[in-house]
């Protein structure tokens, strides 16, 4: 996928998940591929690993519609590299592809964390209308070029939770040399507010929070969390989700390997991983409501949202990261600046869309 075969597919969305799956098998493509994908994540992990919209289920459908021609082999997190090397992988051309999170790689580029989730940011739908339509896929591709790298969005959890914590949070003041498991751009603004950051794989959180390493930490959501064992370790939950609104999935591709492929087996690539994009948010909607209910009335787990006071200030520390960010590189300034444009937009629109609606409509 060159950044320009993006604009011929924006529609994929608006077509639909069945448009997504009717690609035909291919009859004519002379060679088999045969690929290896690594993942941050471990094997059997919901969503990510195993389920609707996972790796797997991508790879699997990247084998169906492709008639056989494109088979990918899935490891999971320190099957065949440590968890957090996939960039590095992909890179080198070790493995053709990572699914994983682009802001894990804050390392390589500050601009790749807009990929994941902005705090404060777009929802699934904007997201979805930035990347696909905005020309966000586009950007992503510009920031990996000098890698030797393509992406383009493979899943999202929807709206994230705030996290678990072992004693409550009240003021800012509770926040100060409180050690946490956080990555991307919300670490650095809870790192700004006095936070200790941890970057920790989904399967060193529990015992890190239950032994004290940790005191608090974020996963993804009520699904997720419950089945590491979090509320085990840890009773306030906070549902305020401000730090992922919408947590893409990446899907990372070596740009020479990809090169290689032809046309057809790209748009499948694309269009199986559209699909996951759509089927894997639907299956969080479904499994965390189910979560939350569970939590709450069997587990003894108190959820509630941050103070307000705590909102604002995190809001005020975002700003102030993301700016500064901004002025010291060019091409994070460029994402972020379309990214901004985009979600003034749609905000707008929101407000008398989805906002409208529950507000005045669902009750």
């Amino acid at each position: 996928m060159t950044t320009s075969s993006f604009p011929a597919r924006r529609g994929v969305l608006k077509a639909g998940i069945a448009g997504a799956l009717s690609v035909p098998v291919l009859a004519s493509a002379q060679s088999t591929f045969n690929w290896k994908m690594t993942s941050a994540y471990p094997k059997g992990s919901p969503f990510y690993m195993d389920g609707p919209g996972s790796a797997t289920d991508l790879a699997k459908r990247i084998r169906e519609m492709s008639g056989g021609k494109l088979n990918i082999q899935v490891f999971g997190a320190g099957e065949l590299i440590p968890a957090f090397e996939g960039f590095d992988a992909v890179r080198a051309g070790t493995v053709e592809m990572n699914h994983a999170n682009s802001y894990f790689w804050t390392g390589k580029t500050f601009a790749a964390q807009y990929f994941t989730a902005v705090p404060f940011g777009l929802n699934f739908q904007g997201v979805n209308g930035w990347l696909y339509d905005g020309g966000g896929i586009e950007l992503w591709n510009e920031v990996y070029a000098p890698f030797g790298m393509v992406a383009m969005p493979c899943g999202n959890t929807g709206v994230q939770m705030t996290g678990w914590f072992k004693k409550e949070i009240k003021t800012v003041a509770d926040l100060k040399g409180l050690k946490m498991r956080i990555p991307g751009l919300a670490g650095k603004v809870y790192a700004s507010l006095g936070v200790d950051v941890k970057v920790l794989p989904g399967g060193e959180i529990f015992p890190a929070l239950e032994r004290g390493v940790i005191d608090a930490a974020e996963f993804v959501g009520p699904f997720q969390d419950r089945r590491l064992g979090l509320h085990k370790a840890a009773k306030n939950y906070y549902t305020t989700g401000w730090h992922e609104s919408a947590t893409v999935s990446e899907l990372l591709i070596n740009k020479a390997a990809w090169a290689k492929l032809p046309k057809e087996l790209q748009a499948i690539v694309e269009n199986a991983a559209a699909a996951c994009n759509v089927i894997s948010e639907g299956w969080c909607q479904k499994h965390n409501s189910e979560a939350m209910e569970d939590l709450i009335k069997n587990q003894g787990v108190i959820a509630r949202p941050l103070p307000d006071a705590v909102i604002a200030a995190l809001r005020t520390e975002t700003t102030k990261v993301l700016a500064e960010a901004v002025a010291k590189d060019a091409m994070t300034k460029k994402v972020h600046d379309s990214y901004m444009a985009f979600k003034a937009k749609y905000d707008r629109w929101s407000e008398v869309s989805e906002e409208a609606y529950h507000l005045k409509v669902r009750g």
